[in-house]
C-alpha cells in the first residue's frame, strides 16, 4: 500500500483556509496512488491553547474538520487522517481526536492519551483511553497523536498487532531532535514501519520545522523532509514487516 505524509502549514484557527489549502494536496497525493493519506494534528485550527481561544477552538464530534476529511476521502477514493478538537457527548472538554475517514464512508476516532502537560493541554483538552488499530487494505494501522510519541509502553503494547503507526503532530523545532530519534526509536524496538507527519511554519509563539519522515521495520529512513511544505511517499507492506520479525525475533524475547 502506498501511503503519503503531507507535511502543511496551518492558517491559524481558520478551517475554510485550511481546508482550501489541503484538498489540492490530498487530491496530489490520490492522483499518485497514495491509499492512506495523512495529515498533520490540529490540522483545521493549529495547536491553539488558552482561554483567548477556546470558545472558537471545539467542535462537536463529526463537526466541520471531520466532515471534511470524510468528503475528501469519498471524491478522491482514499482514506485520510487528521486530528482536530472534538467535543464528545457529556463532556465539558474536546479530546484532541485522530479521525481516519475512508473512501466508503468508514469512520473511527483515536482520541490522545497523553495531552501535553508541560505546554497546558491537558487544561484544555481530556485525555483519551483507548488504542485504535484499523486494517487497511491489508496493513493494520495503529494511530497516536505527538506527544504520545515518547510513551514506548503504548506502542509496545500494540506492535504484535501493527504493520504501520502514524502521529500526526505540531512538534516544535526547539524539540526537532526528539522528534526523529523517537520515531526513529518506535520502528526499530517494534519492527513495524512509523510515519511521523509535522506541520511548517509558526503558529502562537512557536516554530514548527517539519521534520517529517516514514520509517522502515529496520530503521531504514525510507522518505524524510525538511523545513518547506511538501508530501512524503512511500510503499508499506505487511510482508516486510513479517518478514523483518522472522528474521530478527526481537519483539518473542520482550
Amino acid at each position: 500500500m502506498k501511503v503519503a505524509a503531507i507535511q502543511h502549514d496551518i492558517v491559524w484557527l481558520d478551517r475554510d483556509a485550511n481546508f482550501a489549502r489541503l484538498e489540492p494536496m490530498i487530491r496530489e497525493a490520490a492522483a499518485a496512488d497514495a491509499r492512506l493519506v495523512v495529515l498533520t494534528e490540529m490540522f483545521s485550527t493549529g495547536f491553539a491553547m488558552g482561554d483567548e481561544w477556546a470558545a472558537r477552538l471545539a467542535e462537536p464530534r463529526g463537526g466541520a474538520s471531520s466532515q471534511f476529511l470524510c468528503s475528501v476521502a469519498r471524491t478522491h477514493g482514499v482514506w485520510v487522517a487528521g486530528s482536530c478538537p472534538e467535543r464528545a457527548t457529556g463532556s465539558s472538554l474536546p479530546a484532541n481526536t485522530l479521525v481516519i475517514a475512508g473512501p466508503n464512508g468508514e469512520v473511527h476516532r483515536y482520541e490522545k492519551i497523553h495531552p501535553f502537560s508541560f505546554g497546558g493541554e491537558d487544561k484544555y483538552f481530556r485525555a483519551g483511553s483507548g488504542h485504535l488499530t484499523v486494517d487497511i487494505e491489508g496493513v493494520a494501522v495503529s494511530a497516536f497523536v505527538c506527544y504520545d510519541l515518547r510513551f514506548a509502553d503504548h506502542f509496545w503494547e500494540l506492535a504484535g498487532s501493527t504493520d504501520l503507526f502514524i502521529v500526526p503532530a505540531n512538534w516544535p523545532a526547539s524539540r526537532a531532535e526528539h522528534w526523529t530519534t523517537l520515531l526513529n526509536a518506535r520502528a526499530i524496538e517494534n519492527q513495524s514501519y512509523v510515519l511521523g507527519v509535522n506541520r511548517v511554519g509558526t503558529g502562537g509563539s512557536l516554530r514548527y520545522g517539519g521534520g517529517s519522515r516514514i520509517v522502515a521495520p529496520f530503521g531504514e529512513c525510507l522518505a524524510e523532509a525538511r523545513e518547506a511544505e511538501t508530501i512524503l511517499y512511500s510503499d508499506v507492506t505487511h510482508d516486510r514487516v513479517v518478514e523483518t520479525r522472522d528474521r530478527y525475533p526481537f519483539l518473542r524475547d520482550r
